[in-house]
């Protein structure tokens, strides 16, 4: 017998009970918007080309380069497409460019945690110490932003075997870190329920761009063909979640944004056929829905 995880059991997609989402939509969709830091001279971090020794300059500057300027070309493209998003947040902003956060406040985007930092990995702490980490990271946004936040993604989507009963003990709603479906899906942990809400793997620029060595069109190509794809598929009855991960230090660059752009106002030009949300939008209207809707209930 393999090793099994224990968190769901296997819900084949056909033969699901069908919802909608609200309006009666059947494809919901999301930014994912990483914000995130990095320490100088150690730990993790993406490479725009294979570092030297640390300090790692180039590599630290470029990705620095997305706070400084990427993120407010895109703050700038979603107010044009008004589009919301999930701001998925290292704690460590909030010392670091709290200006770029107060903006993201200011035009109502949902704050989700995601950790301190995307120079470390969560995965290979000691429990006590991955919970102290997990409040840490709550309790900056709690303080910045009047309200915990109820989402959570794993810096470097780290899990260890017990991540997902310390997040419902942090008081965490949701998580993002589970790729495995293309909906909603209730998880089991120690200390209840836990919805694991579809959070891109594919359409995600960090594989694409830094890991497959993508090119903008390709990228931007890819969300509007998965967009349309999902489209064509929703004829099945059942909903689905598409969500689109974004990193300004990626295309928070000049040519990739051109591209960014023509993608997401492919999307935003077909808003009265879809739900256009947050993901903490999704979780609340999972929660009105019919029990037994949601594989796991």
């Amino acid at each position: 017998m393999l090793a099994r995880h224990g968190r769901y059991d296997y819900h084949p997609w056909r033969g699901r009970t069908p919802y909608a989402w609200p309006g009666g939509a059947k494809l919901a969709v999301y930014i994912g918007l990483n914000l995130e830091h990095f320490a100088f001279g150690e730990g993790l971090g993406a490479e725009l080309a294979p570092g030297g020794p640390q300090p790692d300059v180039m590599n630290y500057a470029w990705r620095d380069y997305g706070n400084r300027v990427g993120a407010w070309r895109l703050l700038d493209l979603f107010d044009e497409l008004q589009l919301p998003a999930t701001v998925l947040l290292n704690s460590a902003m909030y010392d670091y460019a709290p200006a770029l956060l107060a903006a993201h406040r200011a035009r109502g985007d949902e704050f989700a945690g995601h950790g301190r930092s995307n120079s470390e990995r969560q995965s290979i702490l000691p429990e006590a110490e991955e919970a102290a980490l997990i409040t840490e990271s709550s309790a900056a946004i709690a303080k910045h932003e009047g309200k915990p936040p109820r989402g959570w993604l794993s810096p470097w989507i780290a899990e260890s075997r017990m991540t997902p009963d310390l997040l419902v003990e942090g008081g965490y709603r949701y998580t993002l870190n589970w790729c495995a479906d293309d909906a909603p899906i209730w998880m089991k942990t120690r200390a209840g329920k836990l919805l694991a809400i579809p959070y891109p793997q594919e359409v995600n620029d960090i594989p694409s761009i830094v890991g497959r060595k993508d090119g903008a069109e390709y990228f931007a190509d890819m969300i509007m063909d998965d967009f349309e794809e999902r489209r064509r598929q929703i004829g099945d009855g059942l909903p689905q979640v598409m969500g689109i991960a974004l990193h300004p230090y990626l295309v928070g660059q000049p040519y990739r944004m051109r591209h960014l752009r023509r993608a997401l106002g492919h999307i935003t030009a077909r808003r009265n056929d879809i739900w256009i949300t947050t993901a903490g939008g999704i979780y609340d209207h999972v929660l009105t829905l019919p029990k037994g809707s949601m594989p796991g209930e």
